[in-house]
This record gives structure tokens, sequence and C-alpha cells, in this order.
């Protein structure tokens, strides 16, 4: 999934806000969404607890849709 953010990658702005969308996206709490690799990188893998794929899929396609 591709997310275009508007914060600045200095201080971590950029990690948070892709936290955050993740987590409003997903319906779950934004500690419940962890960066896993690619802190530093434009590239990243994150988990996400609390959620199975199949409704995270569906989620992020409603999501999408708004």
């Amino acid at each position: 999934m591709l997310v275009r953010l508007q914060s600045p990658p200095a201080d971590g702005a950029a990690n948070a806000e892709l936290i955050e969308v993740i987590a409003n996206a997903l319906r779950v709490s934004r500690r419940d969404v962890m960066i896993v690799s690619g802190e530093k990188t434009r590239l990243k893998r994150v988990r996400v607890a609390g959620v199975d794929l199949a409704t995270a899929e569906a989620r992020l396609t409603a999501a999408r849709a708004r």
C-alpha cells in the first residue's frame, strides 16, 4: 500500500504520521501499529496487532474509497 505523507522525515514526524494514518484506516489504536523495518527509509514494513488480514484488507479498501 502506498501512503503519501505531509510531514517531513525529520525528528520522526513522518513515521508518527504514518502510524496515525494506518491506525485510523484500520480502526485500531496507534500503539497497535509498529514499524518493524525501514524506520529511516522510504520503504517501511509495519506490524498491526488486533486485526486479522481479511479485516485489514476490507478496512483498507473502505478507507481508499473515502
